[in-house]
């Protein structure tokens, strides 16, 4: 909708004050274009003013609310953590455990001369734990320890 359509139906339906209905009153009889938009909306306006809205039955709403009473009421879903999951995490950081454990032997240098044990376990610790893997472990430690306490708290609220 232009700014003249916009001007017309306010002009048509009276919210215009004196100085813009006046301006627009102008606009009317010198410009035979929006006389003839003028014209149209008129009709317009006309043929809305003669429609007749269609009412809902007296018993619509009570139709409404008998059919919603008649629907089974929506059951909260519990939902269930699959065992494979648990046991895939459980997996997860045994492997990791011992991937750790064997790159730590791996990096070390055992010798057991005489059966004495002699472990000289000399390797940079700082150039390993960083601190982006630290804040990382801990990320990851903290996304865990939540999945676990809402698993908690949901038991506690449902018992």
């Amino acid at each position: 909708m232009n700014e003249i359509e916009q001007q017309l139906w306010d002009y048509i339906d009276g919210n215009l004050n004196g100085l813009a209905k006046k301006a627009i009153e102008e606009k009317i009889e010198s410009d035979p274009e929006i006389k003839s938009q003028y014209e149209d909306l008129l009709n317009l306006n006309s043929v809305f003013a003669g429609l007749d809205l269609d009412e809902p039955s007296m018993s619509f709403a009570r139709n409404v609310m008998e059919s919603v009473a008649l629907e089974p009421a929506p059951v909260a879903m519990k939902t269930q953590v699959d065992k494979k999951i648990i046991y895939g995490i459980g997996g997860f950081f045994m492997i990791s455990l011992l991937a750790l454990f064997g790159y730590v032997l791996y990096n070390s240098n055992i010798s057991l001369p005489k059966f004495d044990l002699d472990a000289n376990l000399n390797f940079n610790l700082n150039k390993y734990i960083t601190p982006t893997v630290l804040y990382s472990f801990l990320f990851v430690d903290l996304v865990i320890g939540l999945v676990f306490l809402d698993q908690f708290l949901r038991k506690k609220m449902y018992k």
